[in-house]
């Protein structure tokens, strides 16, 4: 009786189901590039036929053909090594966690400028290059509107001068 070395066969061996979860990760990919802004997809490189299937999805509104499309986005991922658009992809993300802190913080200073007058020396300190005097007039005007009930333009405008304050 022959005896045969299986040993070649099952490193190489992947199963069905290891081969679909792989592929359904590859469309799932697909399906985030489907669903990125224009802007953002202009900034990962792409090969042109997956370039030209993403931008037919997202013409796409019936079910049934956006799926398919979205099928034949993951078969041509196939074809091209994802591990760049991933990372590509996650530094997107990372851009847009910044941005969000960044809102936030600004957020949080302009509450603190319009509740409390502390706050207007507490943030010179911190950020002495700022324009404390438009900043100043601002943040008086924005609380006239707040009473006032009146459309929130210097609010706007705080904020506004924040963001020149904090980027400097």
């Amino acid at each position: 009786m022959a005896r045969y070395d299986n040993s070649a066969m099952q490193d190489e061996f992947v199963s069905k189901t290891r081969q679909k979860r792989a592929m359904l990760e590859l469309q799932q990919l697909g399906v985030e590039l489907v669903e990125l802004p224009d802007a953002r997809l202009a900034a990962i490189t792409l090969p042109e036929s997956l370039a030209a299937a993403i931008a037919a999805a997202r013409g796409m509104r019936q079910h049934g053909a956006r799926r398919r499309q979205l099928q034949l986005i993951g078969k041509l991922m196939r074809d091209v090594d994802p591990e760049p658009i991933r990372e590509q992809l996650a530094a997107l993300r990372g851009q847009s966690a910044q941005a969000a802190a960044q809102q936030r913080r600004l957020e949080d200073w302009r509450t603190r400028l319009l509740d409390d007058d502390e706050a207007l020396t507490a943030f010179a300190q911190e950020h002495p290059n700022a324009d404390l005097q438009a900043l100043r007039t601002a943040i008086r005007n924005a609380r006239r509107e707040q009473a006032g009930a009146k459309p929130p333009r210097a609010y706007r405008e705080v904020f506004r001068l924040l963001r020149e304050a904090l980027a400097s």
